[in-house]
């Protein structure tokens, strides 16, 4: 049993990806031969695109962040050097900001609101939460992941005997953007606790319900904790191909597989077999349809690049309520602004960062959920994906005063 035992420990160990030597580099084309230059390095070479999130959405005059491993170094530096591109080294060393993102050192079991909190960790916590405040929480599981993970979705309000109009918070649609899910605990963590004592989350939590799904690509977020924390999709496999899962947010159906999005199994921006054919998806979209009719706002949170961003993504057409959507974004990151002094940039998606067909806020307002918003959180580019812990705490109180000012909007506006 014992030497079975650690054969197992020997795989898991073999199976973890590192990142010794590898860079994350930022570059600046500002010319049609920088990005040619770029697409092409990608097609030869493995690149792990942080920003945007695929070769095919570079163009001229924006910052592209990119993974390089050790392996190939040498040779980007050459072609960069001949192409007179400027660049800098962001991250010089992936696998020890990797290992320095816990700057507590190993995990500890424990829950913790400043901590990367594991999925088993947080799977307890939602349990524990809803247990302890039964009078605000009720849970419910929406399905489960492709590898048969419960979705459990927090509904937080007060109990009324008629049907309460709500808002959609979720969190953890890409793998690797661990700040997401810590946004959706501390959310939780402070509607339950300020309840009583803060007259706007009083008042919103007595008039409306909130949805909280904490995690929605659960599989793919625990391949982060224990194979490799760059991973981004789900982990769904199909016939066919030996390449694993779908980018969950081109997998919805919001123009799906055109603009921004890749029919190709391996990329990190594939958009599925079909829309909805993440399961994780399905059941999110399942959910949202079922109560349209109260759902009043779809907020969900990514990283990184400090953006607040609104339909559309997968077109550059203005929403037809684009005037009201970006002025509530302003003000709403004004009020995140206000506390430390951290800039946000409002906007549509595609006119703002990239166009990105497929994505869920674009789909919940199509649906008819008009408040629909992306949060893009901290920072931007010198940590990235590897936000320290300590910066936790910060990144979610300034985060929740942009939340909260969205939901009061919502409240006196309710259509």
């Amino acid at each position: 049993m014992k030497f079975l035992l650690l054969l197992g420990l020997v795989a898991v160990a073999l199976a973890e990806t590192h990142f010794e030597g590898d860079k994350v580099f930022r570059l600046k084309p500002v010319l049609d031969e920088h990005v040619t230059l770029i697409k092409e390095l990608a097609d030869s070479i493995e690149l792990d695109f942080w920003r945007p999130e695929s070769p095919q959405l570079v163009t001229v005059d924006i910052d592209v962040d990119i993974h390089v491993p050790a392996l190939y170094l040498d040779m980007v530096r050459v072609r960069l050097q001949q192409s007179d591109m400027e660049h800098e080294v962001l991250i010089d060393d992936l696998d020890e900001a990797v290992m320095r993102q816990r700057d507590s050192g190993p995990v500890p079991r424990a829950h913790s609101y400043t901590r990367y909190n594991t999925w088993e960790t947080i799977h307890s916590w939602i349990n524990s939460i809803a247990a302890s405040n039964s009078d605000l929480v009720s849970k419910e599981v929406i399905g489960n992941s492709y590898e048969g993970r419960p979705m459990t979705l927090l509904k937080i309000g007060k109990k009324s005997s008629s049907t309460k109009n709500a808002i959609f918070l979720d969190c953890g649609i890409h793998a690797r953007e661990w700040i997401s899910p810590a946004f959706c605990q501390w959310f939780v963590k402070e509607a339950v606790s300020t309840y009583g004592s803060d007259a706007q989350m009083t008042s919103l939590l007595d008039q409306m319900d909130v949805y909280v799904l904490p995690v929605i690509n659960i599989d793919g977020y625990v391949f982060t904790h224990t194979n490799n924390r760059m991973w981004r999709k789900t982990r769904s496999r199909a016939s066919g191909t030996s390449c694993i899962g779908a980018d969950p947010n081109r997998n919805f159906d919001a123009g799906w597989c055109t603009l921004g999005a890749s029919s190709n199994p391996c990329s990190d921006t594939f958009c599925g077999f079909s829309p909805e054919s993440e399961i994780e998806v399905k059941n999110v979209a399942n959910f949202i349809r079922r109560n349209k009719s109260t759902i009043k706002a779809y907020l969900t949170i990514h990283s990184y690049s400090q953006l607040l961003l609104f339909p559309y993504s997968y077109t550059y057409e203005l929403a037809p309520d684009h005037s009201e959507l970006l002025k509530v974004a302003e003000g709403a990151a004004n009020a995140l602004t206000s506390l430390y002094g951290t800039d946000y940039t409002s906007g549509p998606g595609a006119a703002t960062i990239y166009p990105a067909a497929g994505g869920s806020d674009d789909w919940a307002y199509d649906l008819g959920v008009k408040y629909s918003y992306t949060f893009e959180l901290r920072d931007t580019g010198r940590y990235g994906f590897l936000l320290p812990e300590s910066q936790i705490q910060p990144t979610c109180e300034e985060t929740m005063l942009a939340v909260k000012y969205i939901a009061a909007y919502v409240q006196k506006n309710i259509y």
